[in-house]
């Protein structure tokens, strides 16, 4: 199966269950596998709620999916300008996919800008539902429109569905007291409940979503309740509409289990505290809000009841000195940011990494540098995570692939950092962050266990027999140190930034000693135990794709396209950044060609060739945006060719 998606007219030849419905008077119903709706408007017209709720239906139906929001950096745009446009993108399909879908077969246009933002995505044949009501003049005009699209032929390539959506809202709401601009917010309401009707989405859960929402203000949440059903009501009774669609639930998708739609800073905070549990510590996280890691920071801090234990800083550089003495004092300590804050953090790290103490540094990568591009996505972190302190700090690095493996992810690097006793980074980004899937909620006895054991008393015999606590006595299998909870009688002892001695943890000078502890604390990082890389490769090819973190979903997607058009092309991905899997040497040898992408200048690349001598191709993007599955198709088919 390919990723391509196409559009409804296109797949006018897919079943059609319509003559019992055309005898009985109601509209046909054509099947569909897979569908990409894109939801845009305003930053303040609720593109993302919206899309939202459509998910969380979706996901309740039993469909797999995948979403892609897409929204300014300003907190509130100038509205009606292409730079406050916000959308909302979600794929879903009766059968497994991977990605949010290169292009919409369904374009909800709430006003001119968006409708002009996003309309060089659409293939041709697809469906545009436009809120005519806000085409305006001046309204066109602020975007560019010298004449309406609506009426000049240039959209006569697609299936445009006019609507006055904030008419027929306000009309829908006369009967509440409520004034014409309140009204008019919930037209997203109305536009939701339309779609609702188009593809079949269950109802309940979006009212009840709405009663609790609101449950403070009835009248509004009635009010978006009507309009909700009003939106519903439409498509079922205006002719403009003449076709709904059906996309069967994922039977097979799924193995046996619960299912819950997740995001992947939800999934990673959930982690985090299933962390906590397997590791029985108490999770501290210091953090300073910072798009797009605010998320965890929120969602942490609303579980008290696990023995979670927020605290928002006045900065970065506050968060982690605070995460790094809360490791000191026996928690399980994280702290979240993105690819500046990681800056501010970095002499921190490096303090952890001297200390020899658990850290988890969980890093949303996002567009840069500096503030960069606060809402768009980007992997350009990579080489920040690995090199970026001062001396030799070397610093285990993890990344998840998609929105719900951000939970195992968490997973892992806690059994690093509490098993090897270092701070471990957790590179995440803004799709993954945002973007969310359907997740199968574990059993608890699938969970790893990460039992901690602290110092319990002295671990060392002096030479006249005196037994002492030594804070620098290495494990000999893991090299980690003991970690002794202050207070605990008898093993006092000193911390802080100057190099330590082999040991006994005292002050030292010694330049043999400072290179011993260097190649230990390197020798550790190196030992660090992660599994095989694993190589998908069915049919003994010459070209391997390598990505790592959520590059897979493209990648993955693209590789099933050429595969089925008959090309031989295998594909890894890897977890692991530092160290790398054991076997990653021998598994890029195996093969003439090796393509890397990454949504960065080839970082990932640069380790590869270093460290293994191996002529890696890059392929590179660093627009904001994830990867299409078809443009990285072609791009693999070109090397595959050369």
């Amino acid at each position: 199966m390919t990723s391509q998606v196409s559009s409804p007219a296109e797949q006018a030849d897919s079943t059609v269950v319509g003559e019992q419905r055309r005898a009985a008077g109601t509209k046909d119903v054509r099947r569909l596998e897979r569908v990409v709706i894109r939801f845009a408007g305003d930053s303040g017209d609720g593109m993302q709620l919206t899309g939202d709720r459509f998910t969380s239906e979706t996901a309740s139906f039993g469909n797999d999916l995948s979403t892609l929001p897409n929204f300014p950096a300003e907190i509130r745009a100038p509205a009606g300008t292409l730079p406050g446009v916000s959308s909302f993108q979600l794929h879903f399909a009766d059968h497994d996919i991977l990605t949010p879908g290169d292009a919409p077969n369904v374009l909800v246009a709430m006003n001119p800008a968006a409708l002009k933002a996003n309309a060089g995505d659409l293939p041709r044949g697809a469906e545009i539902i436009v809120n005519t009501d806000e085409f305006t003049r001046r309204a066109m005009q602020k975007v560019g429109y010298d004449a309406s699209p609506l009426e000049d032929g240039s959209l006569d390539g697609y299936h445009v569905h006019p609507v006055p959506l904030t008419t027929l809202t306000v009309e829908a709401l006369k009967e509440f007291d409520l004034s014409r601009k309140e009204a008019e917010r919930s037209k997203n309401m109305f536009a939701l409940g339309l779609l609702s009707w188009m593809y079949h989405r269950p109802t309940e859960g979006t009212e009840k979503f709405l009663r609790s929402k609101f449950a403070k203000k009835p009248d509004i949440a009635a009010a978006n309740i009507a309009a909700y059903r009003a939106g519903w009501n439409f498509g079922e009774t205006t002719e403009d509409f003449a076709v709904s669609y059906e996309v069967a639930p994922a039977t097979t998708a799924f193995p046996p289990g619960t299912y819950r739609n997740i995001s992947g800073n939800l999934a990673l905070a959930y982690g985090l505290i299933a962390a906590s549990l397997q590791t029985d510590l108490p999770l501290f996280l210091g953090s300073y809000p910072i798009t797009p890691a605010s998320d965890i920071l929120h969602e942490l801090s609303r579980h008290k009841n696990f023995g979670v234990r927020t605290f928002q800083a006045e900065d970065e550089i506050a968060g982690i000195g605070a995460a790094l003495g809360a490791a000191f004092g026996g928690s399980l300590a994280v702290t979240t940011t993105s690819g500046p804050g990681v800056a501010l953090k970095s002499e921190t790290i490096g303090l952890a990494v001297s200390l020899e103490l658990p850290l988890l540094v969980v890093d949303i990568q996002r567009g840069g540098p500096s503030t960069g591009l606060p809402t768009k996505t980007e992997q350009a972190d990579l080489l920040q995570a690995m090199y970026g302190r001062n001396g030799e700090a070397p610093v285990p690095v993890v990344a998840p692939c998609t929105p719900a493996d951000c939970f195992d992810a968490a997973l892992e690097a806690a059994r690093i950092a509490v098993t090897y006793r270092t701070p471990v980074f957790l590179l995440s980004d803004g799709y993954l962050a945002n973007g969310s899937e359907p997740w199968r909620v574990p059993e608890p006895g699938e969970l790893p266990d990460l039992a901690v054991r602290f110092a319990q008393g002295p671990n060392h015999s002096l030479e006249d027999g005196t037994e002492v606590f030594w804070p620098y006595k290495r494990d000999p299998h893991t090299l980690a140190r003991p970690w002794a909870v202050p207070g605990t009688p008898g093993l006092e002892h000193r911390i802080g930034g100057i190099e330590k001695q082999d040991g006994t943890g005292n002050i030292s000078y010694d330049p043999a000693n400072h290179d011993f502890m260097v190649r230990t604390r390197q020798a550790k990082i190196d030992g660090v135990a992660v599994p095989d890389l694993e190589v998908d490769d069915p049919d003994g090819a010459r070209t391997l794709v390598l990505g790592w973190g959520s590059t897979y979903g493209p990648i993955t997607a693209a590789v099933r396209r050429l595969r089925g058009a008959g090309e031989a092309v295998a594909q890894a991905h890897l977890r692991h950044l530092n160290p790398f899997p054991p076997n990653l040497g021998a598994v890029l040898k195996r093969y003439d060609k090796v393509v890397v992408p990454e949504m960065n200048l080839g970082q990932l690349a640069t380790l590869v060739r270093a460290k293994y001598l191996v002529d890696a191709h890059s392929y590179n993007q660093v627009n904001g945006m994830p990867f299409k599955a078809e443009q990285l198709a072609a791009a693999l088919k070109e090397a595959i060719d050369d």
